[in-house]
């Protein structure tokens, strides 16, 4: 047993104050919202989340893969304090400011790809994309597109348009964009054409050569290929080697824009500042934002000068690029560059080691995948026959907050596990000790579905 200050859990969840924060909410805050369990944060400081009931929770969710430098960082906090002193807003758009160039000079630098390049910015992931798929279209003059099932790209229309992972996102939301073509994501341990991947020849790409580009669009009407280098939503699935390579000889052949969405896997989460880094691949577009700027609202998008060749007018945003969010980003990638890259690694290792041992022991755990500290746990009823636990994946995530340990899903029934790049061994170690006897209960008695 691990000697601990952290988690602590004072009162039953939720607490009173918990409780009436959360009745206005109910009252006047949009319902579209999904809220897995009853936490409100009133504080954070580094992998730790206060509520307003002086509970203490450890937090394996990084406000989804956003505060890559944990909550607060002192760097981050005295940088914005820095910045907030001398100027808020002036808009990027009709003006110049220097957190602003000199963030894109720095993303122009880290970014792959050796040649110059420029940055659009905006607000969000979302925004990043939306600016991606102009881009593509006014570059190449081509209006389709092709996107990957299972994918999320947000939820703005022409984002949620490339979205392929749940229907309530598009339900009832028309017009979306016509021309966009969804495939196959190299999902191996559920393979859609039942193969092996030592009996498989990359068929997601065949399929959209020799399907797609044979019998439903000319590949010549076709912008960009939208893709994210490990899915995140649906399921934080990470792809052969191979296959992303082989799909940036495939966009090269056809004269297809390849735009990677590194929204989630970007800024140091995978080990490496972005993850085609691991894969090998230089984007045409890169589209970044949530662990940009430890929790401040920033999007962007970085191309060669070539591509990114739109006149003045034709896209622009009001917020986009505010300086505080700069001058976030700035301290953001110093503390990534200096420590938090090779921790992300370091940690992750240490991690998967520890959740492939459960895998061995745990027959619910079906597959345990990812980089860095981006992972995925797979829950399934039996191993054979892989069928989807997935009252068991939200079972466990809600027994993990009553004990004070924050969880998020991904996917239908895979648990997302995306601490602050900042985690140490000890703060993993806690969370093990948490989470094992929770999936050693279930998995003993089975939840019937």
């Amino acid at each position: 047993m691990i000697k601990r200050k952290y988690p602590l859990i004072k009162t039953k969840l939720p607490g009173p104050k918990v409780k009436a924060i959360i009745e206005k909410d109910k009252k006047y805050v949009s319902k579209s919202y999904t809220r897995q369990y009853p936490l409100v944060a009133e504080k954070g400081e580094g992998v730790l989340i206060f509520d307003p009931d002086g509970n203490i929770f450890l937090d394996f969710t990084a406000g989804i893969a956003v505060t890559s430098t944990g909550h607060c960082h002192p760097q981050v906090v005295n940088a914005i304090k820095k910045q907030a002193e001398k100027l808020i807003h002036m808009s990027g758009t009709d003006f110049y400011y220097e957190p602003q160039v000199n963030l894109a000079e720095k993303l122009a630098c880290i970014t792959p790809g050796d040649f110059n390049k420029r940055v659009f910015f905006c607000n969000s992931g979302a925004e990043a994309v939306e600016a991606a798929i102009k881009l593509s279209s006014y570059h190449t003059k081509r209006r389709k597109f092709i996107a990957f099932i299972g994918a999320f790209h947000g939820r703005t229309t022409g984002a949620l348009s490339l979205t392929g992972s749940k229907i309530i996102q598009k339900k009832d939301f028309a017009p979306i964009i016509a021309g966009v073509y969804q495939i196959p994501y190299p999902y191996c341990y559920r393979c859609v054409f039942n193969l092996s991947p030592d009996k498989c020849d990359i068929e997601c790409l065949k399929f959209l050569e020799e399907e797609i580009f044979k019998k439903i669009t000319d590949p010549e009407d076709v912008a960009a290929i939208f893709i994210e280098p490990i899915q995140g939503e649906g399921g934080y699935i990470v792809p052969p080697k191979e296959f992303l390579t082989r799909l940036k000889n495939l966009t090269n052949k056809y004269k297809i824009l390849l735009v990677v969405d590194e929204i989630q896997t970007g800024m140091g989460r995978t080990g490496k500042m972005f993850a085609s880094e691991h894969f090998g691949i230089v984007p045409d577009i890169i589209c970044i934002a949530k662990g940009i700027a430890s929790g401040l609202p920033l999007g962007a998008i970085v191309s060669s000068e070539k591509i990114m060749n739109w006149v003045p007018g034709s896209h622009a945003s009001t917020f986009g690029g505010n300086p505080i969010s700069c001058a976030s980003a700035l301290a953001t990638i110093d503390l990534l560059e200096k420590e938090l890259i090779k921790n992300a690694q370091t940690s992750g290792d240490y991690l998967i080691k520890n959740l492939k041992k459960w895998q061995k022991k745990y027959e619910i755990i079906g597959d345990v995948r990812g980089l860095g500290l981006m992972i995925g746990v797979e829950l399934v009823k039996t191993r054979i026959k892989k069928e989807k636990y997935i009252k068991a994946r939200d079972e466990i995530i809600s027994k993990a907050f009553k004990k004070g340990l924050l969880l998020l899903g991904c996917g239908e029934n895979t648990i997302r596990i995306c601490p602050a790049l900042t985690i140490t061994q000890k703060d993993i170690d806690i969370a093990l000790e948490i989470l094992e006897p929770i999936i050693a209960e279930i998995d003993k008695r089975k939840i019937k579905e």
